[in-house]
Order: structure tokens, then sequence, then C-alpha cells
């Protein structure tokens, strides 16, 4: 007879490298098992998970943290997060250097995206070119470019992006400007750049266990990120010392005091520059 005291939970996760840490100990023993008698893992893009919560396929998501504001009724499940307190390499604004921001009038967007492009479009309302159109477009950096005059990718195609930045210097000539998100971010704001959160739709609390849950597996996937980038490293042509930083010192994955900051300043701005309506940041189980 199941001892589960609260019935099995859908989860909607993502499957980029960032997410891995989090999701360890639901991919791994000793614990998979057991986690697998509690929820149940559907695994997709970064934009597709807010809407699994909000038409009721889901119960607890990693959600762009934009989607909160235009999603009713979701909640941020404490303790863990997909954030960056410096450069983060995987959030990019790729563009012609013979084209500056001011210039840009057409901005190919990865359609796995959500947070990014509101943060992007805060920072172009601050660099002075808030007209920007945003064409969402398949994350291919050469595709994006013969549509647009730039472009943002993010997650695992950015990272490969930057791997690929000399090769494709020499095979097209063009250069390249590679601005870093969340590096951007930090130097208008001095606050973190936070992607995403565990949100929940469930209308009743979720039992404590829950966030011990989560919390735990992110911590066990970070006791175990040279497992993590040996792993990676067979999935991406990336090199695992590349994922080691990339998974250390580049994520950041506790929802701590700064990142909320970061959050609020993100809701603040996004109103004040028309990109998102107003929100009031509220963690609870």
């Amino acid at each position: 007879m199941s001892t589960n005291p609260y019935p099995r939970l859908r989860i909607a996760a993502i499957s980029f490298l960032n997410t891995a840490p989090l999701m360890w100990d639901f991919q791994h023993p000793p614990l998979d098992s057991e986690l697998a008698g509690r929820y149940q893992i559907d695994w997709m893009l970064p934009s597709e998970c807010a809407d699994r919560l909000a038409n009721g396929q889901a119960d607890i998501g990693l959600v762009p943290i934009a989607a909160l504001a235009v999603t009713p009724g979701l909640r941020i499940l404490p303790g863990c997060t997909i954030a960056s307190k410096g450069r983060v390499r995987s959030l990019l604004l790729v563009r012609r250097a013979s084209q500056p921001i001011g210039a840009l009038r057409t901005i190919a967007t990865d359609t796995a995206s959500r947070t990014t492009v509101a943060h992007a479009r805060i920072l172009l309302a601050k660099w002075g070119n808030p007209g920007a159109v945003f064409l969402p477009t398949a994350a291919n950096l050469d595709v994006m470019l013969e549509r647009a005059d730039a472009a943002i990718v993010i997650g695992d195609p950015a990272l490969l992006a930057l791997e690929e930045r000399a090769n494709r210097f020499e095979r097209t000539g063009e250069e390249l400007v590679y601005h870093d998100l969340a590096e951007e971010w930090f130097a208008l704001t001095g606050l973190p750049f936070v992607s995403a959160v565990w949100g929940t739709a469930c209308s009743s609390p979720l039992d404590e266990r829950v966030a011990e849950d989560f919390v735990q597996s992110r911590d066990h996937g970070l006791q175990n990120v040279e497992a993590l980038a040996s792993e990676w490293s067979r999935k991406l042509p990336i090199s695992e010392q590349t994922i080691r930083t990339y998974l250390t010192a580049n994520i950041h994955y506790t929802l701590d005091d700064e990142c909320q900051a970061g959050m609020k300043a993100f809701f603040r701005l996004a109103a004040e520059c028309s990109v998102l309506p107003e929100y009031s940041v509220s963690i609870g189980k």
C-alpha cells in the first residue's frame, strides 16, 4: 500500500543544461525511483511551462518569471531559481558590429524565451531603442540574422553559439557583437538576472515536503557537478571544463534575498517600460 500523503504531482520541467542540477534527484539514483512515485515529469521548452500550469496540465513548473505577471494564480515555490549574478553565457543578444544598438529595427527572438525577451525590452528602452520589433524565430543564429538585424538566443543554443563564434567568423567574415544579457542587466541594476523559478498552480498549499524535495535535489545536483559535466559533455559539443564552470560560476541556483531583489527590480522596470503589467512578488508554499 502506498504511503504517499498527497497525490502524484505533475511537473513541467526543462531539459536545458542549466536545469540539470535542479533535476538531479529526479533523474539519478538513489532517489529517482522514490520521487517517481510522487511526481510525474514532462519535459518541454521554458515558454511552455507556464502555459501547462495555466491550463491545468501541470501542478508545478519551472516558469520564466515574466509569466508570473501574466498568469493568474501562479505562486512561487521557495528555495530554487535559475539566475546569474554576473556573466551567464547562455542569454545572448547578438548583433552585427556595423549596426549599433540604437539602430536595431528588428530582433529575432528564440521561441523558447519569454523572460529574456522581457529583460531585453527593458534594456533596449534604457538604451534608447524602445521601438525595435521582436520576431519569434527558431533558435538558429544564421537564420535569425538573415531575418533580422539582431538575435536573442538562450539556453543550450546560446552556449553553442559562443562555442562556434570563431568558426562562424571564419565561415562568414561577418563581425558580430555578443551581449551577455545577464551581465548587461547587472551593469544597469547591480542585481542578479533571474530567469526562472519553480511555480505552482495548486489552489491549496503544498505539503512542506514538496519544497524540501526540490531544494534537496538542487543541493545533491551541485554536489555532483563533476558527474553532470561528464554526462552533459556527451550530449553537447562542449567541454567538461566549460560545463563545470557554467554550472558553478555562471548560474546561481538559490532564491536568496539578492535574487528576490532582482526579481522586484525586474517587475518594477517592466511595468515602467510597459513591458509587463504591474506585479508584486510573493513567495509561498
